[in-house]
Formats: structure tokens, C-alpha cells, sequence
């Protein structure tokens, strides 16, 4: 019997998997997992390890606590989504976009 823990923390895997558009496959791959243990994980029928978990984010294209804090408390605001898609950028790539922003708002009071 799955743990009622193991439950939701695979149904919010499941349900981040759909909106991006990914496959239980296409997850795995990403992930370097089986797609038994995607469909297991998402099924709740076994509690993740931390790597495990590590890999899902990395998956899914989020960082692990942005997944955890998704696990938690449930949906993404567009804060959220831009942190994640941050996320999966390079240093430089970053540092691009923090440049931009900068430019964007550097008429606004206390910007630096």
C-alpha cells in the first residue's frame, strides 16, 4: 500500500510533467531514470531518495528546491517560473539577463 505522502509527492510530479509538455519517457531520459521508476514514483508505490529526487528536478528543469517548495505548497507563480527558467540557464546566460533587467528598470528609485 503507498504511503499517503508518497502519493502527492507523485501526483505533483505527474502534474509538473504535463505542463511541460514531457512524456513519463521523455522525463526519464531527462532524469536518467527508468520510466518504471517514473510511473512508480508517480503512482506513489515507493518513496524517492534524494537523488532520485535531485534527478527529477534536474528533469523537470527545476531546481531541487523549487520542487520541494512546489511539493509544499502547491502551484508555480510566474516568480516561481522565472527563478526556474533561470535556473536552467549558464552563469554568463544569467548574467546577460540580470543586465537587461537592470536596463529595464534603471530609471526606477534605488536601482543600482
Amino acid at each position: 500500500m503507498a504511503d499517503a505522502v508518497d502519493q502527492i509527492f507523485g501526483r505533483k510530479i505527474r502534474v509538473l510533467r504535463q505542463k511541460s509538455g514531457l512524456t513519463q519517457d521523455a522525463l526519464a531520459k531527462r532524469s536518467t531514470l527508468s520510466v518504471d521508476a517514473v510511473r512508480r514514483i508517480e503512482y506513489g508505490a515507493f518513496s524517492p531518495s534524494l537523488k532520485t529526487i535531485r534527478k527529477l528536478a534536474r528533469g523537470l528543469n527545476i531546481s531541487l528546491k523549487r520542487l520541494f517548495q512546489i511539493v509544499d505548497r502547491g502551484g508555480r507563480s510566474l516568480h516561481d517560473r522565472v527563478c526556474d527558467f533561470l535556473a536552467g540557464l549558464t552563469s554568463e546566460q544569467v548574467a546577460r539577463a540580470w543586465r537587461v533587467i537592470r536596463a529595464m528598470f534603471r530609471d526606477r528609485p534605488g536601482a543600482r
